[in-house]
C-alpha cells in the first residue's frame, strides 16, 4: 500500500508578515498532483492543518477545496487535529465527510477505532491520534499523571487492543501529533512542554508498522517506521536549511516499510540567513545568490549603522528580518537582552530571573515545580479557551 505522509500545513499562517496563502495553495496543487501521478492509495495528514483555532476565511476555503479535490480523486485521506487546530471545529461534519473518503479524527475517544483499507494483501488499519493535551484528556484515558507519555501510552494501549482483535496479518498505521524523543525542533513550533518534559520516547508506539508523526517542522526519520514529514513550507528562518518534503511510503505485504521516498514540495522563495557588518554584506560577491531570497540579516557592527534596512533592501529587496548582534565580549554589560536570552526556554528564563533577584541562588526543587506548574496552567488555559471557541 502506497501512503503519502504530510503534516503541519498551518493554513492561514504568514511569514514575517508576508502572506503565504498562494504558496499553500501551490503546495496543495502539488499534493493532489502527486496523489494522481504516483498512484497513492491513502493520504495521511498528521495535524496542524490550520494555524489557529479560528482560521481566516480564505484558509477555510482553501482547506475545503483541498478536501473536495482529494475526494474527487477517490483517494482515502486520514487527517488528525494538531495542537494549533480546534479539534471540535476541524471535526465538524466528520461523520458525513467520512462517506466521501475523508476521515477526520479529532475526538480522543476514537483513537482505538481505525479507518480500515484493503489491498491485495489484506487489511490495513489506520488509527488517528489527535493532539492529546494531557490535562484535558487524562481522566478520559484513566491516567493519574498528566503527561504526554502517560496519555499517549494509554491511547496506544487502545490501538494495540483493537489491533489484537483483528485477523492475523492486519497491517497497522498510526497518525500522531507529538514531540517524540530524538526529533529536532525549530523556532516555529508551539511549545507543548508539560512539567518540564516535552518529548516522549519512540517506544510508546511499539506494536504498529508505521507511525506518521506531525508537530516538528523538519522532515526526520527517528526509526525506519517512525517518521516526521515536516511542514511543507518554512515558517521560520531556523528552517532555512530544511528540505521541505512529504514521505511516500510503500508498506509491504508483511507490514515492513519497503521504501520511503522524500517528495519535494514547491519552494515559493528560498530562505537565507546572512551575518556580518553592513558594509561587508553589501559588498560581498558571494552573497549574490541570496539577492532574490527572503533574508534575515544579523548585523555585527559595533555601532548601529544608519538606515540599515533601507540599505540592505537596496541589494536584498526581500529582507524580512533584521537582528543586531554587535561584536562584543559575551560578558560585556552592553550585550543585548535578546542576545543573552537566545536559545533559552521560557522556563529557563524564569529560573534565571529568580537567580538574578536573589543574587545567584536559583529556585529549589519545590519552587521549580511551582514555576513549571504556572507555565503548564497557562498552556492548558489557552487550550481550553481555544476548545471553547471551537464549539
Amino acid at each position: 500500500m502506497r501512503l503519502l505522509h504530510t503534516s503541519d500545513w498551518h493554513l492561514g499562517r504568514s511569514f514575517h508578515r508576508v502572506g503565504l496563502l498562494d504558496a499553500q495553495a501551490a503546495f496543495l496543487d502539488h499534493l493532489v498532483a502527486t496523489v494522481r501521478e504516483r498512484e497513492v492509495d491513502a493520504v495521511l495528514v498528521a495535524g496542524d492543518v490550520h494555524d489557529r483555532a479560528v482560521p481566516p476565511l480564505p484558509a477555510v476555503e482553501l482547506f475545503d477545496a483541498a478536501l473536495h479535490r482529494l475526494a474527487e480523486a477517490g483517494v482515502p485521506t486520514v487527517m488528525i487535529s494538531g495542537n494549533h487546530d480546534s479539534a471540535r471545529r476541524l471535526g465538524v461534519g466528520a461523520g458525513l465527510i467520512d462517506r466521501a473518503g475523508i476521515h477526520l479524527r479529532t475526538d480522543p475517544a476514537g483513537v482505538g477505532t481505525p479507518v480500515v483499507l484493503a489491498d491485495a494483501h489484506g487489511d490495513v488499519a489506520l488509527y488517528g491520534l489527535p493532539y492529546l493535551e494531557p490535562a484535558l484528556v487524562r481522566d478520559r484515558f484513566g491516567v493519574q499523571k498528566a503527561g504526554h507519555e502517560a496519555v499517549l501510552t494509554a491511547a496506544m494501549d487502545r490501538v494495540r487492543a483493537d489491533l489484537a482483535a483483528r485477523p492475523d496479518g492486519t497491517r497497522s498505521v498510526v497518525l500522531a501529533h507529538a514531540f517524540v524523543a530524538g526529533g529536532q525542533a525549530s523556532d516555529s513550533e508551539r511549545d507543548i512542554t508539560v512539567g518540564g518534559v516535552a518529548a516522549v520516547p519512540a517506544g510508546v508506539f511499539d506494536g504498529v508498522d508505521y507511525v506518521a508523526l506531525g508537530h516538528l517542522h523538519g522532515s526526520q526519520t527517528l526509526t525506519p517506521r517512525v517518521r516526521y514529514s515536516g511542514s511543507p513550507l518554512a515558517y521560520s528562518f531556523s528552517e532555512a536549511d530544511h528540505r521541505k518534503t512529504m514521505w511516500l511510503i510503500e508498506l509491504g505485504a508483511d507490514g515492513a516499510v519497503d521504501t520511503a521516498e522524500r517528495v519535494d514540495c514547491p519552494v515559493p522563495r528560498p530562505l537565507a540567513r546572512i551575518r556580518g557588518r553592513l558594509d561587508d554584506l553589501l559588498a560581498d560577491p558571494g552573497l549574490a545568490r541570496h539577492e532574490e531570497s527572503w533574508v534575515e540579516a544579523t548585523l555585527t557592527d559595533p555601532v548601529r549603522p544608519a538606515e540599515p534596512m533601507a540599505r540592505l533592501a537596496a541589494r536584498f529587496p526581500h529582507t524580512l528580518n533584521l537582528v543586531f548582534d554587535p561584536e562584543r565580549a559575551h560578558d560585556d554589560p552592553d550585550v543585548s537582552y535578546a542576545t543573552r536570552l537566545r536559545d533559552r526556554s521560557d522556563r529557563q528564563i524564569a529560573e534565571d530571573f529568580v537567580a538574578h533577584v536573589r543574587g545567584g541562588a536559583g529556585p529549589d526543587g519545590a519552587e521549580r515545580a511551582v514555576l513549571h506548574g504556572a507555565f503548564d496552567d497557562v498552556r492548558v488555559d489557552t487550550a481550553e479557551r481555544e476548545r471553547e471557541v471551537g464549539r
